[in-house]
């Protein structure tokens, strides 16, 4: 039985994509959970219609995130912080506080789930932070602590 997928099956395929399964698969797994559809001449048609403005959402979606990913590249954000005697902060740059730097540095709001950062930052000094715009575009900002009340480096 040829079925249309409505979300990505790991394993089976991504959403749009007709496949071939087993009759009992599609009737008792993939079609109950919503996971397909049985693909029908219009279901196909529409979903080739779906593709094609997808792709050109898509293509727009890439140079925006291109444009992003050259700022972000370039970009230095500076964070005062509360230090003990060496350079272990008191509390932590978090994702969220670069988000929220970056949403000022851009004008337009940013998603922190985008930045990806094992742990919250905890020292002082510089670190570079990959941010994911895309899964194959992932440019890398440079975060700077600095002990809050020195006077700023330049």
């Amino acid at each position: 039985m040829n079925v249309l997928l409505i979300q990505d099956v790991p394993g089976l395929g991504k959403v749009g994509d007709v496949k071939k399964v087993a009759d009992g698969y599609a009737r008792n797994y993939l079609i109950p959970r919503g996971l397909a559809k049985i693909a029908t001449p219009g279901e196909l048609k529409q979903v080739e219609q779906h593709k094609r403005t997808a792709a050109k959402q898509t293509l727009h979606e890439l140079k925006d995130a291109q444009a992003i990913a050259e700022r972000l590249g370039q970009m230095t954000l500076v964070f005062q912080a509360r230090a003990g005697e060496g350079t272990k902060l008191y509390g932590s740059i978090t994702s969220a506080d670069i988000a929220e730097r970056i949403s000022e540095e851009l004008g337009r709001s940013f998603d922190r789930r985008k930045i990806h950062l094992d742990e919250s930052l905890r020292q002082l000094g510089t670190h570079q932070v990959p941010v994911r715009l895309m899964s194959d575009l992932v440019p890398e900002v440079t975060i700077v602590i600095e002990r809050e009340g020195e006077p700023e480096a330049e």
